[in-house]
């Protein structure tokens, strides 16, 4: 190996030792602040106490949002998964007109209509129908704003889906909704649980669909408690925000943690047998 060579490896190296420093920064500040008696911007050593923790043991929201971010998240993925496999199998299946060009469609409105420039008519909407201060109507907003994108994913796994497969299950008397329960959601596992963990991580983090639709704060998600850890002035409660934080990012953290130890790089689908 050359002299160039050695320097522009080492020069690679230094790149990517900076880039992980800067990218570790964060995650070093959430581990320490939460335990540092009067946390600031800048990462040190914390004067470690649980004064933090014990102060959101005594707001009587902070806990319970945490729930309710978990059955928001939850919800909606159920939602999106059930009826976007449905979807997904059915437009792939049937050969309707045009139906290509109505799934680019809905894609890109689902793209370019987010939910705050659709904000307006979705709360008349959820008003129209009582839904107003409820979490099944976040359920729904979330939902319905995340089905077009995961029917267009689902879509190419079902496509990858030999007929063959389904052909043989007739010939031995399966049903439809057998032949798509045993055969075809086995073999498109890697992308029902892709959709899951999407929809709970864009749910999980949401904050201006709940912010407007609810109303009671025992109701309220984390991402919106989050805000009340703020003074009318502006000023962030750090203590706080950082304990929450930590909090707050272990659910996903968990999640990640489940999902690459169950499947890893070893994730593939199968028939049942």
């Amino acid at each position: 190996m050359t002299g160039r060579q050695w320097v522009g490896r080492i020069g690679f190296y230094v790149v990517i030792a900076l880039i992980t420093a800067f990218m570790a920064v964060p995650v070093l500040w959430l581990l320490s602040a939460p335990f540092d008696t009067a946390p600031t911007l800048t990462t040190s050593l914390p004067d470690w106490t649980w004064q933090n923790f014990t102060g959101l043991l005594e707001n009587p929201y902070a806990l319970t949002s945490l729930g309710n971010s978990i059955l928001l998240s939850v919800g909606s993925m159920v939602l999106v998964t059930v009826l976007g496999a449905l979807a997904a199998y059915a437009l792939s299946r049937v050969s309707i007109p045009g139906r290509d060009a109505l799934l680019y469609v809905l894609l890109l409105l689902s793209s370019i209509v987010t939910g705050t420039a659709a904000m307006v008519p979705i709360f008349l909407l959820m008003f129209e129908l009582n839904l107003i201060d409820s979490q099944l109507g976040v359920v729904l907003v979330l939902s319905g704003g995340l089905l077009p994108a995961a029917i267009f994913i689902l879509k190419d796994f079902m496509d990858a889906t030999p007929r063959s497969y389904e052909e043989s299950a007739r010939v031995f008397g399966a049903g439809p909704l057998q032949i798509l329960r045993d055969v075809v959601l086995p073999t498109v596992r890697p992308g029902i649980a892709t959709i899951a963990v999407w929809a709970i991580v864009n749910v999980w983090g949401n904050f201006l669909t709940p912010f407007i639709l609810l109303r009671s704060p025992e109701k309220a998600p984390a991402a919106v408690v989050l805000y009340t850890f703020y003074t009318e002035g502006g000023q962030a409660n750090l203590g706080l925000i950082s304990a929450f934080s930590l909090l707050y990012s272990i659910p996903v953290v968990a999640m990640y943690v489940f999902v690459n130890r169950r499947y890893g790089f070893r994730f593939h689908g199968g028939i049942k047998r």
